[in-house]
């Protein structure tokens, strides 16, 4: 007959039924099953961001993004709502808006955005963008591309993001 018990690193190991269990082998099996739980039940960053220029942080985006596991959604390109306002800051809230809704769907947020590409119809928007995704995320910003574009597919719209977000794990 054989009993299990488990070390540091959370593997489980057979011990015989006459291995003799003292004081200290009971307080290791406590200690070892208190950082099993821990593990276990901490929460894990779904992403790191790698920002180490004043420059990443100027226009709110990662140099590199990095994952580990994890759900990938691939986010098709997401626009204002048609038809579309005329206000730029309008439109790229509610592009964001659009995108945090899909994202709730599959059990995540925008925070777990690793990636986007945004495409506005005049270069002169671009600060404007940066300052509303500075607000947005806060930190840790996704990897990104802000590629200007001489029209998108229905008049009227000024902006349009598609992206890759990764929700769980590390």
């Amino acid at each position: 007959m054989s009993f299990w018990i488990s070390d540091l690193r959370c593997r489980n190991r057979p011990i015989s039924k006459e291995a003799s269990i003292t004081t200290p082998s009971i307080s290791y099996v406590g200690i070892a099953a208190a950082v099993c739980i821990g593990v276990w039940t901490m929460p894990l960053d779904a992403k790191q961001c790698y920002a180490p220029d004043a420059r990443a942080q100027e226009r709110a985006f990662s140099r590199a993004v990095t994952t580990e596991g994890g759900k990938t959604i691939w986010l098709g390109g997401q626009t204002a709502s048609l038809p579309p306002v005329a206000d730029f800051e309008a439109q790229v809230r509610d592009v964001f808006a659009s995108i945090e809704k899909t994202l709730k769907v599959q059990g995540g947020s925008l925070k777990d955005m690793v990636t986007m590409t945004v495409f506005i119809t005049d270069a002169r928007n671009g600060d404007r963008f940066v300052a509303i995704r500075k607000e947005i995320f806060k930190e840790c910003f996704p990897a990104s591309a802000l590629i200007t574009v001489s029209g998108l597919a229905v008049p009227g719209l000024l902006v349009e993001v598609q992206g890759i977000a990764v929700i769980g794990e590390k």
